[in-house]
């Protein structure tokens, strides 16, 4: 599992901010004519093909992370899976386009609006006449009173991720006929389009006991396209069939199986024909890379690529057996370590085969890339220690070059590297405007003056610190080794920070522009047989006898007799390359103002709960999905911490425990305003004190990198787009994807 998600898998699974709806819909709010609208920086890339060009019938093999524990996306356990096998086959009253902005699902909507605003604010829903559950009953007021009440929280009973909205509803009732539905409320909402998406029957949603237990393994009654046919936990997957009652256009697939695949396997699985989509990574990608390279060119010998082979003769003289046996350890060659009584000869020949075999059989994918519609950002923890002190926080946002950091993971993807300006939405949304000038941007000077300022001056006289362990200091080791660059230890193995060179934690440090991922591996081939022949000792840099590189000229800052030294926790498995190399960017940045920083590297499994949060860190790279309600969903994640009855400290979402009253006021005024355009303004003014009070910076909006059988069309790298079910298939026979979108 990639880590640089974490905050949208492992998070959302105890607090469901990612449900359907979350990311389903956005709200829709219409621009001023004299308001300038923001664009998607990056388009969808889906393959787009009319339906008449799509085959009837076939099964499509989709790799996802899990197979989901619940199929009720609104208990605390949903994910990512959870949220595509509702899109799927459950009513959704909205979806996105491609630019991340919500149309009406004429296939269950006909439409729906405030009707009255007052004494109190009421939304008629009219349905589509045609729409109805699988068992034949029609889609109606029942099944919308139902959710409600689930959802209220007003019956503890509902074991429930969130009510938010649902909590505002006053009463639920038929309108003028069975199509009608109205929904009054008691307080003013004005993100009501958020709710009832996805919708479940009221077999699910009448009584505790189904919404906690009959809706996690199987959905009897359905009303979309696809039906759900199995939840198979044995072989890992789960299956979804054509809906023979679905009155829409007829899904173009027979089936859809979502079959949970590693990350890190699923190139294999591609190239094995068990899978025809998947997102994949960078080192995925640069497999795929070198196939098509190797197809263009027949005969031809690729360069060498993330994961890939270096051709015979690359710079380095590295020969064909070094480079396959390479290969083979790096891909798993089994078979190798079974007969240690093979000869070198013979293993490479067989690691040859079973790398052209790879080849051959990638040569049919490619790869299709957008943005996802989440952003990666540095936490800054300011509970206490020195990133309590708002200085300190600021002086670190001012240290660190966004634009940089973007760029360092984007634009070997050939994807734009433009930071993310705000906290609340991102560019193609409605409620985006680049906020990032209420803090500033990168500024060593300014940093340093914030630094002195608060107290942090360098040339003071720094305690010997005491050899126990800080309480905290130990939490936030203990699922991993702290290091530093003053640690005494010798080298275990843990990533420190510029220290690139450590087998698997290596992180490349030459990027091809615009390829097909970083060509690093003949690279490395060619700087290591240069050291050899200037007389250094692999890993040395420079000809022997060379003098060491001076101290740097920024001297550690101390205060009060103790360093200014900042805890960077991260994940340790094998998806966290991203993150690993971006932080070694951040603490190089730190590091010339003054900052030290000690990496902590932990579990996967316990990288949120026991440090994010729980709170046993300094600072922390995660990611957050962009809300489609702001005023409502990204409300708990900036929310002040207020004690609770206990007398321990409620932090909703908020992991950084940085929050003012200000900013609370001004989500609670977006929530109530109606008028979609001061909603809007009141988003972009909290974002703007959200800045100026540096607990999150924002960095990049996440890659999405998507593997896909050349012949599959309508899927790919979605972006905003909520997926079209109905229109995937595999391309006819001698038939051309179009470039226009799908549709009759």
């Amino acid at each position: 599992m990639s880590n640089d998600g974490v905050g949208l898998r492992a998070v959302t699974r105890s607090v469901a901010f990612l449900t359907a709806g979350a990311l389903a819909v956005t709200a829709l709010s219409g621009c001023s004519s004299d308001e300038k609208r923001s664009k998607p920086l990056a388009a969808q890339d889906i393959a787009p093909a009319a339906r008449d060009r799509v085959a009837d019938g076939g099964t499509l093999h989709w790799a996802v992370d899990a197979v989901p524990e619940t199929l009720n996306t609104f208990q605390s356990d949903a994910d990512a899976t959870s949220t595509t096998v509702a899109q799927a086959v459950l009513p959704s009253m909205y979806r996105l386009d491609a630019n991340g902005r919500p149309q009406v699902h004429p296939d269950y909507l006909e439409s729906a609006k405030v009707v009255e605003t007052g004494p109190k604010q009421v939304v008629l829903y009219k349905l589509n006449q045609q729409a109805v559950w699988s068992d034949g009953r029609e889609i109606g007021a029942a099944d919308f009173a139902a959710q409600w009440r689930a959802l209220s929280g007003k019956d503890s009973a509902y074991w429930t991720a969130r009510n938010a909205g649902y909590d505002r509803i006053e009463k639920i009732e038929r309108g003028a006929d069975d199509l009608e539905v109205r929904v009054t409320f008691a307080r003013p909402y004005a993100d009501w389009r958020s709710l009832f998406s996805p919708l479940y029957p009221k077999d699910v949603m009448g009584t505790p006991d189904s919404f906690n237990d009959s809706a996690r393994k199987k959905l009897k009654v359905t009303a979309g396209p696809f039906t759900l046919k199995k939840v198979d936990r044995k072989d890992d997957e789960v299956i979804l069939t054509r809906s023979a009652r679905w009155w829409g256009h007829p899904a173009k697939l027979d089936k859809i199986v979502l079959r949970a695949v590693p990350r890190d396997k699923r190139a294999a699985a591609l190239a094995a024909g068990e899978i025809e989509l998947a997102d994949v990574d960078s080192e995925a990608l640069g497999r795929i890379g070198l196939a098509a390279r190797a197809g263009a060119k027949p005969g031809s010998s690729p360069l060498a690529g993330p994961g890939g082979l270096p051709a015979h003769g690359s710079a380095g003289n590295l020969g064909a057996a070094d480079a396959l046996r390479a290969w083979a350890l790096a891909h798993g060659d089994d078979e190798e370590d079974a007969d240690e009584e093979l000869s070198a000869r013979q293993k490479e020949r067989r690691a040859l085969a079973a790398y052209q075999r790879e080849q051959t059989a990638l040569k049919g994918f490619e790869v299709r890339r957008s943005l996802e519609p989440a952003y990666t950002q540095l936490a800054l923890n300011g509970a206490s220690g020195p990133l309590a002190d708002e200085r300190v926080r600021r002086a670190v946002a001012r240290a660190i070059d966004r634009k940089a950091l973007a760029g360092v993971v984007l634009s070997p993807l050939g994807l734009p590297a433009v930071p993310v300006g705000s906290h609340l939405a991102l560019s193609g949304q409605d409620a985006y405007a680049d906020n990032s000038g209420a803090l500033g941007g990168q500024d060593t000077e300014e940093a340093q003056a914030l630094l002195a300022d608060a107290g942090w001056v360098a040339g003071g006289k720094i305690e010997k610190e005491k050899k126990e362990k800080k309480k905290g200091e130990k939490a936030a080791g203990a699922e991993g080794k702290k290091t530093g660059r003053d640690s005494e230890k010798e080298d275990d193995g843990t990533y420190v920070v510029g220290e690139d060179d450590k087998g698997d934690d290596r992180e490349p440090k030459d990027h091809h522009k615009g390829a097909d991922g970083p060509r690093h591996l003949a690279q490395d081939g060619k700087q290591y047989a240069n050291k050899l022949r200037q007389g250094g000792a692999p890993g040395a840099y420079a000809p022997k006898g060379t003098a060491a590189p001076a101290a740097g000229a920024t001297k550690v800052l101390a205060k009060k007799g103790k360093a200014l030294a900042l805890r960077f926790v991260l994940p340790s498995g094998p998806g966290s390359g991203t993150l690993r190399t971006v932080a070694g960017r951040i603490s190089s940045m730190l590091e010339k103002v003054g900052i030290r920083t000690e990496i902590s590297k932990v579990s996967d499994a316990s990288y949120f709960k026991d440090h994010i949060a729980s709170g046993q860190y300094d600072l922390a790279l995660y990611s957050w999905p962009a809300s489609a309600f702001p005023a409502t969903d990204a409300r708990p994640i900036f929310a002040k911490p207020v004690p609770a009855a206990d007398g321990s400290l409620n932090v909703e979402q908020n992991y950084t425990r940085v929050g003012t009253d200000q900013v609370d006021q001004l989500f609670d005024q977006a929530v109530a305003t109606l008028d979609e355009g001061k909603s809007r303004s009141l988003i972009r003014k909290a974002d703007s004190r959200i800045w100026a009070a540096a607990g999150s910076i924002p960095l990049y909006q996440r890659p999405q990198l998507t593997a896909a059988k050349k012949d599959v069309v309508n899927a790919g790298a979605f972006g905003f787009q909520t997926p079209v079910y109905e229109d995937m298939g595999f391309l006819k026979k001698g038939v051309k994807a179009s470039a226009g979108p799908s549709g009759d």
